[in-house]
């Protein structure tokens, strides 16, 4: 099934003498534009690679990257190794201290009709296209993908936890989260995860866009390629991948907030009430707390008051997209089929790219853009589980766009991925 290989990572060099925690930086799809500003001004943080400025910023980041790699600024691992990633968190409200651990490799860019690696949401075109032009002029991953591996023995933890007494880097980052990275050298070690894995399939986790910005430069090289073999470097994209068996996996909701809307407030309660039953709230701050564990429920904070839905059952079997009935029993299909489409008129392919549509995952942002009318409405739900993104997965399904955060996210900076030939570990050199 999954081809995964060690890789050379280029990082930072010692001789630059700056902290990582100044170097690193949030994935291109959650830093913020406050977040930018500050870590533009060091010249040498990796949001110049991941989100490059400049009119033509592909061509910005090539130029930069040569430029690091001449001076020194970034030097490459002598040795291919599987880099070990631990993350130590918390939750609001919980006092339990977390840790995900997983490993960061290469893995083939797997078509998705080959079923090895399976997506779960839609992507958003616009942010695919940015990142082949991107992959295109580097030749270089910037941050890796999160993808999932299902492992009842946990066969590999031993190895992990055994790396990470001896870290390159353990930093705080953006999200108050306590980054520590390793590094496996060992050729006996490397080759169990390449065995481990080579049985699974991957569940993508985080970072639909960027993966799907390495296939389809595969399938763009392999068609230029008369000689393709498979192995070549373009072939593989980077991932940090654990194991969906772990309890420290944790999946937060993501809202969604909507600027505006083509009808009164009269109006869309109306229409909402023919599928939904809504109680009003007199606090908002109760609606992140009045929907949990209730299937098919939201909250919803419209021009400033507060409302609980509900669907009513009966009005389940109405969605009539063709899709598994485990796509259907999502809330988020809910939302999506009876709120965007059957209230709001919104075409499903139109949601997908919606200019008055935003996510959110701070639930007191998305009172406080309602509240400084900002926007109009927030719709509030609950988190998906693992067990419905694994029965999704397999299905062959997908979800609506960004129906998961996989918290904590990963950061960018800790190491970059090549795929330039002569800086990248073959599958049959891997193996020698």
């Amino acid at each position: 099934m999954a081809e995964i290989l060690p890789l050379k990572a280029w990082r930072y060099s010692h001789l630059l003498n700056q902290p990582i925690e100044e170097l690193t930086s949030p994935l291109f799809d959650v830093v913020s534009a406050k977040q930018r500003e500050t870590l533009y001004r060091n010249p040498y943080n990796s949001i110049h690679l991941s989100v490059p400025l400049g009119t033509q910023p592909a061509d910005e980041a090539a130029a930069l990257l040569q430029h690091w790699k001449e001076r020194g600024i970034i030097v490459q691992d002598a040795l291919p190794g599987i880099y070990v990633y631990y993350q130590y968190f918390k939750l609001s409200g919980e006092q339990k201290e977390y840790c995900r651990k997983g490993f960061i490799c290469h893995i083939k860019a797997y078509d998705w009709n080959e079923r090895v690696l399976l997506r779960h949401e839609n992507t958003i075109p616009s942010a695919v296209n940015d990142r082949i032009d991107l992959l295109a002029k580097t030749e270089l991953n910037s941050s890796a993908t999160h993808g999932l591996y299902t492992d009842p023995e946990f066969a590999l933890e031993q190895y992990m936890d055994e790396s990470i007494k001896s870290p390159i880097y353990e930093t705080e980052d953006y999200q108050g989260v306590r980054d520590v990275l390793a590094v496996i050298h060992d050729h006996d070690v490397i080759q169990k995860f390449m065995d481990v894995l080579r049985d699974k399939q991957v569940l993508l986790a985080d970072g639909h866009h960027r993966y799907e910005g390495s296939l389809e430069y595969r399938k763009r090289m392999m068609a230029q390629n008369p000689s393709h073999t498979g192995f070549e470097a373009y072939n593989y994209h980077l991932m940090y991948l654990t194991n969906t068996e772990s309890d420290d996996l944790r999946i937060l909701p993501t809202h969604r907030v909507l600027q505006q809307i083509d009808m009164s407030d009269e109006e869309f309660l109306q229409r909402l009430g023919e599928f939904f039953t809504i109680i009003p709230k007199e606090d908002p701050v109760e609606l992140n707390e009045v929907i949990v564990g209730k299937k098919w429920a939201f909250g919803l904070y419209l021009s400033g008051n507060a409302y609980k839905l509900r669907l009513k059952p009966e009005m389940h079997h109405l969605i009539d997209w063709e899709v598994p009935q485990e796509v259907k029993d999502l809330d988020l299909t809910v939302m999506h089929y009876f709120i965007f489409q059957c209230v709001l008129g919104i075409d499903p392919e139109v949601q997908r790219n919606y200019s008055r549509l935003s996510y959110e995952r701070n639930f007191t942002t998305c009172i406080r853009q309602v509240d400084t009318n900002a926007s109009r409405l927030a719709l509030i739900t609950n988190e998906v589980s693992m067990e419905q993104v694994k029965k999704v997965c397999y299905s062959g399904a997908i979800m609506p766009q960004k129906s998961t955060f996989f918290y904590p996210k990963v950061i960018c900076g800790f190491l970059f991925s090549s795929i330039k030939e002569d800086e990248f570990i073959s599958a049959p050199a891997a193996c020698l």
